[in-house]
């Protein structure tokens, strides 16, 4: 049997044999039209051939074995593809992040960020080797995770910047290395970051062993980059144990941020009007920790009033892990009462879910879907980028728009354009 693998984009099409040529001809054509179909690129366009224990005169593989053989091969190839100047800039970030380099770390974030698709392709290769490396420190350390994420989220007010400057700051007093994704709202004519977070973290930006990194949001809608998850993997490979996720806070945002973090916390203001309206029940059940920030002076006696009211409304809640019941604490990031309370809180989580391998199972089910939401972002931009697409956009748009056709059927036909492209391939 002769499996061909082929690789395009992240996207794979598998054409298998097993005494069906004709099948292996159609599936062959297939691959082929979608490989002509897509953008060239030296790093896109690749065949991986993995032979089958059943096909003579090639070594005997298991299932399991042929899978690691192409993807081995496959990753082999896609640093083989790097010119010489790129492998070095590989060679060289790597080198500089798993030193402990700040310049080089910064660095990598930004190849990782890049919209370039030759750059976004060379950012893969740097990726998979921290991967390597940190597969190898967690093997090192019996398994476990040898960095804690914490995400972080709320409505704008609720002081989420000066809350993490002060839990910063008391980690890195404790020997932690704290790194801080602060993922900002966009300026539509720029594209930077609106918040500066960075600024207003004067004294944990200033720390040796801290790292802030403000990133724009750049129109996505969950408030969290799509690099945001590559980011925390370059951190924690750089030697972050503690890597904070700061996002907008804009309602999609806590959705996606507790898909990539091992804690999810949600801070809110004591003075919001009708708390439990306002942060709606779906945010809520997400939330491992809830800390009601500002609980100084005046705003002491509506702290506790909203922390009674979230302690009721949370037992009422169904539990999202066998080892954790969600807590609502106060904190004051003014006078710092509460806060070595909070992180405390924090860590009694963290070994809870340690000690039932929940946080090991967490991580490991985050992994498929953040596989699944690049695949959804690929293939929108290639449905976007064909040629058939691209050309009967415009027109559908503009009878969309009129209220000639609906939405729905505007939809239909541009996929069964796009479709179609590909039955007039194989079939040629």
């Amino acid at each position: 049997m002769l499996l061909v693998i082929y690789i395009v984009n992240n996207m794979t099409i598998a054409a298998a044999v097993l005494k069906m040529p004709h099948i292996y001809h159609k599936m062959g054509q297939l691959g082929l039209s979608f490989l002509r179909s897509t953008r060239t690129c030296p790093l896109h366009h690749r065949a991986v051939m993995c032979s089958h224990p059943s096909y003579k005169g090639t070594r005997t593989l298991g299932p399991s074995c042929q899978k690691h053989r192409c993807v081995s091969t496959a990753l082999g190839q896609h640093t083989q593809d790097l010119t010489g100047p790129e492998q070095r800039l590989v060679t060289k970030l790597y080198q500089g992040l798993t030193g402990g380099q700040r310049a080089s770390l910064a660095e990598s974030i930004t190849l990782v960020e890049t919209q370039h698709p030759r750059k976004k392709e060379v950012a893969q290769v740097l990726l998979q080797k921290v991967l390597a490396y940190r597969a190898e420190q967690e093997r090192q350390n019996g398994g476990q995770p040898v960095a804690f994420r914490v995400g972080l989220s709320g409505p704008p007010g609720a002081g989420k910047s000066s809350f993490i400057e002060v839990v910063g700051k008391m980690l890195t007093g404790r020997g932690h290395k704290v790194s801080v994704l602060a993922v900002d709202p966009s300026s539509c004519t720029t594209g930077g970051s609106l918040m500066g977070d960075k600024t207003r973290m004067t004294e944990l930006s200033r720390d040796l062993s801290a790292f802030i990194r403000p990133s724009p949001t750049s129109g996505t809608l969950g408030g969290v980059t799509r690099t945001t998850n590559e980011a925390i993997v370059l951190c924690e490979g750089a030697g972050y144990d503690i890597v904070l996720v700061e996002t907008v806070g804009v309602g999609q945002s806590e959705f996606a941020v507790a898909d990539m973090v091992d804690m999810f916390v949600l801070l809110i203001p004591p003075a919001g009007g009708d708390e439990l309206q306002g942060i709606k029940r779906g945010i809520i059940e997400r939330a491992d920790l809830v800390v009601v920030t500002k609980s100084d002076g005046d705003l002491v006696v509506p702290a506790r009033r909203i922390q009674a009211e979230y302690t009721s409304a949370l037992k009422l809640l169904r539990k999202q892990s066998k080892s954790w019941n969600p807590k609502v604490m106060r904190a004051s990031s003014h006078t710092g009462e509460g806060i070595p309370e909070v992180w405390s809180k924090m860590e009694s989580y963290r070994d809870a879910m340690l000690a039932n391998s929940e946080l090991q199972g967490r991580r490991r089910a985050q992994q498929k879907v953040w596989m699944w939401s690049l695949i959804q972002e690929n293939v929108l931009r290639h449905f976007q980028n064909h040629t058939s697409v691209r050309d009967s956009l415009p027109y559908f748009e503009e009878q969309v728009t009129k209220g000639v056709i609906s939405p729905g059927l505007a939809a239909d036909l541009l996929l069964k354009n796009f479709s179609s492209s590909f039955s007039v391939s194989s079939s040629s």
